[in-house]
């Protein structure tokens, strides 16, 4: 029997790769503007691979890739009528992916932020409402074991998604996007909005998305001072700023190209990627802190994922092809190695 989340997370550190939009995007089966998960669909087998990859790296979830696999999205590139084909699909590419490892990874079900949501309209929270309903009842029947809730930039769309994750009595991970201005959209603050949501009985609850290490951690610190219980980040990989706290309208001062679009966001943003060593040192001061559900988002990739668990302890089954620069021909430390080649290691 697999031992549930929150023991784990009593135990020790839980890693998380999430990002499978951009990554999926990144290797060519999947458009970047609609950012539909139709790979569940058209090329399980590829998601199958990323799935496989990220828990070789460190993963412990495998998360099914039903992020914009919701009614809205399936509506506006109109394919609707295969909303639940995809949404079973993913769940069982990942389902089949946890059973091949002999430490099996959890199984995790996937809603999100619809991007239909008005809180000052009855009627799109009945849609949101239903949304979550069916997509939750697929991750009940196909019999998942934990579902995650995340990017929620209202609050009261989030605690909708942990009503219908508590009818099913699903354990609950539910993580927000933060915006530039530090607050939720429906006037919480971060911190406000995850003592509610645990309040009302999310299980694991922090950040998601939208900001990278730099502009994320502080806040996920504050939350972590004030709310009881184990707490979630995932940042994505990108060195937003202060200035610039989030990926949405992140710039590249030297680029020399730029989309239609005239934003990096989302796909020029390759010069603005953190290095693994940041991304460990985020690891490491945020496990510090006691926040020990710990994970990636947009711009994830088996490196990152490998170097954040790595910085937390944990021996991933592609440590062993983690880097080692003493064999390098110019910069190692091998006695073997020729001197007059190292000394063209400070002209190369």
């Amino acid at each position: 029997m697999k031992k549930p989340l929150l023991q784990r997370l009593d135990e020790g550190p839980v890693i998380c790769g999430e990002g499978y939009l951009f990554e999926l995007e990144r290797r060519g089966y999947l458009q970047a503007g609609s950012f539909v998960p139709e790979v569940a669909l058209n090329n399980p087998e590829v998601l199958e691979e990323v799935h496989r990859d990220f828990v070789k790296a460190g993963s412990d979830i495998v998360q099914a890739f039903t992020y914009n696999g919701h009614r809205e999205k399936m509506r506006i590139i109109g394919k609707e009528e295969k909303l639940e084909s995809l949404n079973r699909s993913a769940i069982r590419v990942a389902k089949k992916v946890a059973s091949d490892f002999n430490d099996e990874p959890l199984v995790a079900g996937n809603v999100s932020n619809t991007n239909i949501f008005n809180p000052s309209d009855h009627s799109s929270k009945e849609k949101v409402r239903l949304m979550f309903s069916e997509m939750i009842g697929w991750c009940k029947e196909e019999d998942v074991d934990m579902i995650i809730g995340e990017t929620f930039y209202y609050l009261e769309e989030a605690l909708l998604a942990l009503e219908v994750m508590k009818q099913h009595n699903f354990t609950s991970v539910i993580t927000l996007g933060i915006m530039a201005e530090n607050i939720l959209e429906d006037g919480y603050t971060p911190t406000e909005a995850c003592k509610i949501l645990k309040d009302s009985g999310a299980d694991v609850v922090g950040l998601n998305c939208f900001r990278g290490p730099e502009t994320m951690l502080d806040i996920a610190l504050d939350i972590r001072r004030n709310v009881s219980g184990h707490i979630a980040v995932l940042p994505v990989t990108y060195r937003t700023t202060a200035e610039e706290p989030t990926f949405f309208n992140i710039t590249d001062k030297k680029r020399t190209a730029c989309p239609q679009h005239g934003r990096c966001f989302p796909d020029a943003l390759e010069p603005l990627y953190c290095n693994r060593y940041e991304i460990a040192e985020f690891a490491k001061k945020a496990y510090e802190n006691d926040i020990r559900y710990l994970g990636l988002c947009c711009g994830c990739n088996p490196a990152f994922l490998r170097a954040m668990a790595e910085a937390v302890g944990r021996n991933t089954i592609n440590s062993e092809y983690s880097p080692d620069i003493t064999k390098h021909f110019l910069y190692g430390k091998d006695p073997t190695l020729k001197k007059h080649i190292q000394d063209l290691g400070n002209k190369a």
